[in-house]
């Protein structure tokens, strides 16, 4: 099937051609159509038991067909999301079952505890009391109450671990946001959010159905990533000039060793902003590499203070109570936070939390034409796409450039193969991450026949001109749905 007979599956309507770009065809004409595919492929996730969502998986490979194949590919991605759905709550309950791994540290942050388990699986969760001095909310806020969890007749009997284990699982992917956020880095952020499922898994039979799941679940998150960033204290520093290596004429820039980019396709799913506070709370594109950094530079409870009440929209009360703070306290701590957070963002940059806009033609034109001044080797053309200002920075690494010309001869000495430094043939693959432009670069060393993963750039593009390439190592790369060889 050709790109232009390509149809919709979300509202049978035309899919637009990539107008000669290379990659995947898009499999929805929209953003909307892939949010409304999204929400009815979700429901039965997010509100179905571990049977259910069993059934629907032997459903969706009852019916797979491989023609036409748009249909086929947009169906056997939805059902591989269900089987990633299926397994991860297989691996949530067996990691679980086996306790804490030997040498785990213990939390330093007290956890809620004291609840009750009954009425877990209850069709609707109420925001009722829970019990005095676990740190949670007498009366849930709406801002904080999760719908429905489970359908099917209310049940009195506390869930099987399976349930549970899904229960947890339809807040993985906000909670791994939240830590993102609170830690910069996309490794740690995994690694949190399953430490997360296993304290509350523990915990399971001292929560409440009753309770805001989500505030019962957000307030373990938090001081697990206080906990980490207790045992792990780190400050952002500046770079410094290396001997022999020739940086630019500016001051060197911030740098932040544990900083990681984040897939925008894990982003990519959500809903819209009128599906509920849960979503809104992962749509809010608030993962700009930019403010990541900033964040970086605040103490931990006042980025959690900030991050609770600016991001995920916390009142101040529910707040305070999340951190074992009083409300007061809290409020001082984003009265130092937000002027913090502004004097660490370059000038220009947004100065409020809100949603990035997403890369206009022009931006992707731009990212287009380095990609294949890249594989040409092309000197000249990538430093025509260059502003004169631009910035090279290689987290964790070193190195450092800033300025049009200090960047292109540092470049050049391993792309020009005249050179003893040249490194090979390049290939780009185009993808996203923080909101932002990336590619993930691929090298073909002399003598070799493939082309193996080097390196992963988020752009950032300014007046159709790249002003600033942030170059990850590329071990992330299949968190990006990207092969690590080609």
């Amino acid at each position: 099937m050709s790109a232009a007979d390509a149809t919709c599956p979300a509202c049978a309507g035309p899919v637009p051609a990539r107008a000669g770009r290379r990659g995947r065809t898009s499999v929805y004409c929209s953003a909307a159509c892939r949010q409304r595919a999204y929400r009815e492929r979700r429901a039965p996730e997010a509100t179905g038991s571990v049977r259910e969502l069993i059934s629907d998986v032997a459903e969706r490979a009852g019916r797979l067909t491989p023609r036409p194949p748009e249909a086929f590919y947009a169906d056997v991605t939805e059902l591989s999301s269900s089987v990633g759905r299926l397994r991860r709550i297989a691996r949530t309950a067996r990691d679980a079952a086996g306790g804490p791994e030997d040498g785990a540290p213990e939390s330093v942050t007290r956890e809620p505890e004291n609840v009750s388990t009954e009425n877990v699986t209850q069709k609707n969760v109420t925001p009722e009391g829970v019990t005095p001095g676990d740190g949670l909310p007498e009366e849930a806020p709406e801002s904080v109450t999760p719908g429905p969890v489970t359908s099917g007749e209310p049940d009195s009997a506390a869930p099987d671990d399976a349930d549970f284990a899904a229960l947890m699982e339809t807040y993985r992917r906000e909670l791994q946001v939240h830590c993102y956020r609170m830690t910069g880095s996309y490794d740690e952020s995994e690694d949190l959010v399953q430490e997360t499922f296993l304290k509350a898994w523990r915990r399971r039979e001292t929560y409440e159905g009753r309770a805001a799941v989500r505030a019962w679940l957000y307030r373990i998150a938090t001081n697990t990533c206080l906990d980490h960033l207790r045992r792990h204290s780190r400050t952002p520093a500046r770079y410094e000039r290396l001997p022999g290596m020739a940086h630019g004429d500016a001051e060197p820039p911030a740098r932040i060793t544990w900083l990681q980019p984040y897939p925008d396709e894990l982003l990519a799913d959500v809903p819209a902003a009128d599906a509920g506070p849960e979503a809104q709370a992962v749509a809010r594109e608030t993962v700009d590499l930019v403010f990541l950094a900033a964040l970086q530079h605040l103490p931990p409870r006042q980025r959690a203070a900030l991050v609770l009440r600016d991001v995920v929209g916390l009142p101040a009360a529910e707040t305070a109570r999340l951190l074992d703070l009083s409300t007061a306290a809290v409020n001082s701590a984003l009265q130092r936070a937000r002027p913090a957070l502004r004097a660490h963002l370059p000038a220009g940059e947004r100065a409020e939390w809100a949603p990035l806009t997403p890369p206009t033609p022009e931006e992707l034109a731009a990212v287009d034409r380095y990609r294949e001044a890249a594989e040409r080797l092309d000197m000249a053309a990538m430093a025509a796409l260059l502003t004169e200002d631009a910035t090279l920075t290689m987290p964790p690494n070193p190195f450092w450039f800033v300025g049009r010309r200090t960047i292109v001869d540092f470049v050049s000495q391993s792309l020009d193969p005249a050179l003893p430094g040249f490194f090979g043939d390049w290939r780009h693959l185009p993808t996203r991450a923080n909101g932002r432009p990336a590619v993930a670069g691929y090298v073909r060393r002399p003598g070799t026949t493939v082309y193996r993963a080097q390196t992963l750039e988020v752009l950032r593009v300014d007046g159709g001109r790249i002003a600033e390439i942030t170059t990850f190592e590329p071990h992330l790369l299949p968190a990006f749905g990207l092969p690590m060889t080609l």
